[in-house]
């Protein structure tokens, strides 16, 4: 097969190469998230107007510190920690106030050894959490938003989720424009990929996110997540979030937020079976189970088929 490959382009070389790159854990000091099997991000929002539950673990930190450990229990690997919501419409949140929502958080979770994630577009909220716990930095905006994060990122060494959304400004979901949904975000993803990477972050330091819900429609939102193969040419761990998000409602007789389990889970099956290493999900303790059961059946029709006649 190497063969055929070799009078073709670079790029398509390199793509091939990336479908076989096995990717290396992720060290989140003293806890290690492995990447050879699906993993599942918990979510906590602090935050007043979150689309699935906003307010619910804004003002009691004890409420959120509760529902951070029942999701560890539950077998989160990472917990990530957000305090502005990004849905649309959402009014932008001041530094200091998210500041505010999100570092007590992050000690909290700190001191109970989780592995954590800083949701956020803000550099000063960046280097705040990181200095108070914080392992990964999960940035909707792709280290855009704001021109130092970039230089945090680097210079941490933290690895970084870059998250696709067509929106430059405050509303990451304005100016979407597709000519092809999946070949627009592949290429988008790829190139703020290489702008990450020249800037100083280390490339196995980056994962990828195809931002399901940002700016998307919902068919654009279906066929990204039936392409989801595909982003594993660009050789960097994937993220899929669709928890919950609207184009499960779109689906299910305008279900809402807390009642899109069901097609939460469906996602997320899908998603595992396009090799999605991290899920990021609102209901741990049904996900875990789900990708417990999904590694169950993968595992079992591996030993079944090695033990077949050769």
């Amino acid at each position: 097969m190497r063969a055929a490959l070799d009078g073709l382009p670079y790029a398509v070389r390199a793509q091939w190469d990336n479908l076989q790159r096995i990717h290396a854990p992720l060290q989140c000091g003293a806890r290690t998230v492995r990447l050879d099997q699906p993993q599942v991000m918990g979510i906590l929002n602090v935050t007043s107007d979150s689309f699935s539950d906003g307010g619910k673990f804004m003002d009691d930190p004890d409420v959120a510190h509760a529902h951070a450990a029942a999701m560890v229990e539950a077998g989160a690997a990472l917990i990530d920690v957000g305090g502005e919501s990004t849905r649309p419409g959402a009014a932008a949140v001041w530094e200091g106030d998210e500041l505010k929502r999100v570092i007590p958080a992050v000690e909290r979770l700190a001191a109970m050894g989780a592995a954590i994630s800083i949701d956020t577009r803000r550099a000063g909220v960046m280097d705040a959490a990181l200095v108070a716990g914080a392992h990964i930095i999960n940035d909707v905006s792709a280290l855009r938003h704001d021109p130092r994060s970039i230089e945090i990122a680097a210079r941490s060494g933290a690895p970084v989720v870059l998250m696709h959304a067509p929106g430059e400004g405050e509303d990451l979901h304005a100016d979407a424009r597709y000519a092809d949904v999946v070949l627009d975000v592949f290429d988008w993803l790829a190139a703020r990929r290489d702008a990450v990477i020249a800037a100083g972050v280390a490339r196995d330091r980056i994962v990828l996110d195809p931002g399901i819900g940002f700016g998307k429609s919902v068919a654009d939102n279906l066929a990204l997540i039936n392409a989801l193969p595909l982003f594993h040419a660009l050789g960097q761990p994937l993220l899929l979030g669709a928890s919950r998000k609207r184009v499960i409602g779109a689906l299910s007789n305008e279900a809402p937020a807390h009642q899109r389990l069901g097609g939460s889970l469906a996602i997320a099956v899908k998603g595992m079976d396009a090799g999605v290493q991290l899920l990021r999900a609102h209901d741990v303790p049904e996900t875990v189970q789900a990708a417990r059961v999904w590694r169950g059946l993968r595992d079992a029709a591996l030993t079944d088929f090695e033990q077949l006649p050769r």
